[in-house]
């Protein structure tokens, strides 16, 4: 169970004909990868409705907290993918440096992260798509069920453009990403008109009660351990709300799932994942803070706030329109490299045995067809009729289990594999790495107590899989 799988052994199963990916990606595409999926309609809700309700003004800083988290990281992130450029990101990092065991768990993890990512982004671009073109809803009732015809058109379309290369879907996503900025920078421009410098004050409103009436198990894990109690604006608030916008920048991790695809994996990566982090970091604070600026934060309060609601408040009305055209667009490609990632991480958990070995077959084009064909058909009767509500929180805690596992691993491997070439080497190690545990850590226990146990409940699930399928037909257990 704790049997590690060298790194030269997981370069050479790269090679083996049956379940070769092809390397068509540059740094410059996983850049634009990162941004992709990073930069989604959070930009265009998130922000509003954080500094309406939980931070006020504060919420450009919840960002640079929450960037901070990511980034420390993301330097994680690089050094591990520079030196084992391998399909799979956390759990291949997790095979080489805590072993079999942990690495199944990670990846159950991660499939559990991309998968209900996808479906919840999907279920989004639906709503959407009934605003731009103007009908009331992408929705369809089938007796007492409600079908979400709009979330489903989009994952079949993407299971086939995924299926048919992921260079191409690099260029579609290119042209998303274009249209997303475009419409980012036109609210830059126009909010900056209406920006007046007083709105920011205060800039960390006083605290006050939360009247969410969260209690229970509904409350954060730290306001349950202390007792901190529930409230909103003040240095609680505004670390509450670090913890809320982090769910902005999950995804950046995707980028090295694909490092297997790209051409000189040991720069591109690396690259890849610092420049998308540092782009959308810059586009987050630019926005909130040109949001806050433009009207009072007690404007932006309610559930139903977002960026266009500040344009709405001077009478720019027609700004709704563009807005959602953004953020159909960003939404598109959040789907599609969530979709990607989830797919190479079961490709590479499959190539090891750990789930059926036919999966990971790929076919003329160099992409698993069966895995993605699969995850697509998943994803669509997830994203079709089931009502997510506060099971979007799972992907966070899934996401920060799965960054403090690398950051750790990033150690191990320096102490047990110190001759490894490294295309990029964290600085001041082991300090970067703990800082990444602890601020994950500290974004961990700012979630829901019920979100604790769901999650220990999905990783039980994942023992109990482990011990009937992966651990008998591991192909490092067979090999030894």
């Amino acid at each position: 169970m704790f049997r590690t799988k060298s790194v030269e052994q997981s370069i050479r199963d790269t090679d083996e004909p049956d379940s070769k990916l092809r390397k068509d990606l540059t740094a410059w595409d996983l850049t634009i990868f990162g941004v992709a999926v990073v930069v989604g309609a959070g930009i265009f809700t998130l922000t509003a409705r954080t500094a309406g309700n939980v931070a006020g003004p504060s919420v450009s800083l919840a960002f640079v907290f929450a960037a901070i988290a990511c980034g420390l990281t993301a330097v994680c992130y690089a050094e591990f993918a520079s030196t084992v450029p391998v399909a799979g990101s956390a759990y291949t990092y997790s095979y080489a440096t805590f072993g079999e065991l942990v690495a199944w768990i990670i990846g159950w993890d991660l499939i559990l992260e991309f998968t209900l990512a996808a479906s919840v982004v999907a279920k989004g671009w639906s709503q959407y798509l009934g605003t731009v073109f103007g009908f009331d809803s992408a929705t369809v009732q089938l007796g007492s069920v409600t079908f979400d015809w709009g979330a489903v058109s989009l994952l079949a379309v993407l299971t086939v453009l995924l299926a048919l290369g992921t260079k191409m879907s690099s260029r579609v996503s290119a042209i998303a990403v274009a249209i997303k900025l475009a419409v980012i920078a036109l609210v830059l421009v126009l909010g900056i008109t209406y920006f007046k410098a007083s709105n920011l004050s205060p800039y960390i409103p006083p605290s006050e009660p939360s009247d969410s009436g969260d209690s229970g198990l509904h409350q954060s894990l730290f306001s349950f351990i202390t007792g901190a109690g529930d409230s909103n604006f003040g240095w609680y608030g505004l670390l509450a709300a670090a913890s809320l916008v982090f769910f902005a920048f999950i995804g950046f991790d995707v980028v090295a799932t694909a490092a297997e695809e790209t051409k000189n994996p040991q720069k591109a990566v690396p690259r890849g994942i610092l420049g998308s982090l540092l782009i959308v970091t810059v586009l987050y604070v630019a926005v909130t803070l040109v949001l806050t600026g433009m009207v009072p934060y007690t404007e932006l309060a309610g559930e139903n706030a977002t960026l266009a609601t500040a344009f709405q408040i001077h009478g720019v009305d027609w700004a709704k329109n563009v807005i959602s055209i953004g953020a159909l667009a960003g939404l598109t490609t959040v789907v599609m490299v969530l979709f990607l990632g989830q797919t190479r991480v079961g490709f590479a958990m499959a190539r090891d045995g750990l789930l059926p070995r036919w999966l990971s077959h790929t076919g003329k084009r160099g992409t698993p067809v069966r895995l993605t064909v699969i995850v697509g058909v998943v994803c669509m009767v997830l994203a079709g009729f089931v009502d997510f509500g506060t099971l979007e929180e799972m992907v966070n805690i899934g996401t920060l289990f799965a960054f403090v596992l690398v950051s750790i691993g990033v150690v191990i491997l320096r102490r047990t594999r110190p001759d490894l070439p490294r295309g990029f080497r964290v600085p001041l190690v082991p300090l970067i790495p703990i800082l990444a545990v602890a601020a994950c850590l500290w974004l961990m226990v700012n979630l829901s107590v019920e979100t604790w146990l769901r999650f220990l409940i999905w990783m039980a699930l994942g023992f109990v899989v482990y011990f009937v399928y992966g651990r008998r037909h591991s192909v490092l257990r067979k090999t030894d």
